[in-house]
C-alpha cells in the first residue's frame, strides 16, 4: 500500500509532545480560507511511499543518533509520530496501518484532521488510525477564529480528543506553540509547527511562498 507524501521531517520538537517524526500527507478537499498549507491540497502533487518502507524509517529514528545534526535534532530518539497535511483521514487505511504498527513498538500517536470527532468515527475506514490514535485536533482551520494560545492549534474552535490514556490536560502548561525554520542544502525554506508564518517571515526578511 503506498501513502501520498507532501514532506516528512524525522525529528521535530513542534508537532506534538516531545521529539516527533511528522509526516504532511498530500491531498486535502476541504480548502480552509487562510490556510498555511495550500501546497497539501492537491491530490495529484507530493510522491509516493511504500508504508512499509516508512514504517522502517520511523523504526530507524527510534534510537538516539549516533552522530547529532548540528541542531541536536537529530540526538533525541522519537517519542512518536504526528500524522497532518493534507488530510490524513483521506488516506486514513495507509495511515491506519503505520498508526498500528508504531503503536506495537511503544510510540504516541498524535493526528491532526479537518474532520469533526464525531463524523470521522460513523466511517469504518478511519476505525483503525482512531483505535491507534492517542491524541486528535480536529475542526476546520477557521481564519475569523485565529487563535495561537493553545499548543497546535490555529483556530479556537479546534479541538484536543485525549483518545488513549498517553496524553491528558497537561500538555496545555507543558507545551506552548513554536515554529522551526528549515533550510535545505539548496536553499529552499520549509517552516513548521503553529503561529502566523507570514509575521515571521516578514521579521526575518524573507517572502513567503504562496
Amino acid at each position: 500500500m503506498y501513502l501520498r507524501i507532501f514532506n516528512i521531517i524525522k525529528n521535530t520538537k513542534v508537532e506534538g509532545p516531545g521529539n516527533r517524526y511528522c509526516i504532511w500527507v498530500q491531498g486535502c478537499s476541504r480548502h480552509c480560507k487562510g490556510c498555511q498549507a495550500v501546497h497539501t491540497w492537491s491530490h495529484e502533487k507530493g510522491e509516493l511511499y511504500d508504508v512499509e518502507d516508512i514504517i522502517k524509517d520511523i523504526f530507524n529514528n527510534i534510537a538516539p543518533s549516533p552522530q547529532p545534526s548540528p541542531d541536536g535534532r537529530g540526538s533525541k530518539p522519537i517519542e512518536g509520530v504526528t500524522f497532518l497535511g493534507g488530510e490524513p483521514f483521506e488516506q486514513a487505511e495507509a495511515l491506519g496501518i503505520i498508526a498500528e504498527r508504531v503503536q506495537e513498538k511503544g510510540l504516541s500517536v498524535v493526528c491532526f484532521t479537518g474532520g469533526k470527532y464525531e463524523v470521522l468515527k460513523e466511517n469504518p475506514v478511519n476505525t483503525k488510525l482512531l483505535d491507534n490514535t492517542d491524541l486528535l485536533i480536529d475542526g476546520e482551520f477557521i481564519q475569523e477564529l485565529t487563535d495561537y494560545s493553545r499548543p497546535w492549534c490555529g483556530s479556537s474552535n479546534q479541538r484536543y480528543h485525549f483518545l488513549t490514556d498517553r496524553y491528558n490536560e497537561e500538555i496545555f502548561t507543558k507545551y506552548k506553540n513554536k515554529v522551526e525554520v528549515n533550510i535545505s542544502k539548496n536553499g529552499q525554506i520549509f517552516m513548521n509547527g503553529m503561529g502566523n508564518f507570514d509575521e515571521i517571515l516578514k521579521k526575518i526578511d524573507i517572502l513567503g511562498i504562496k
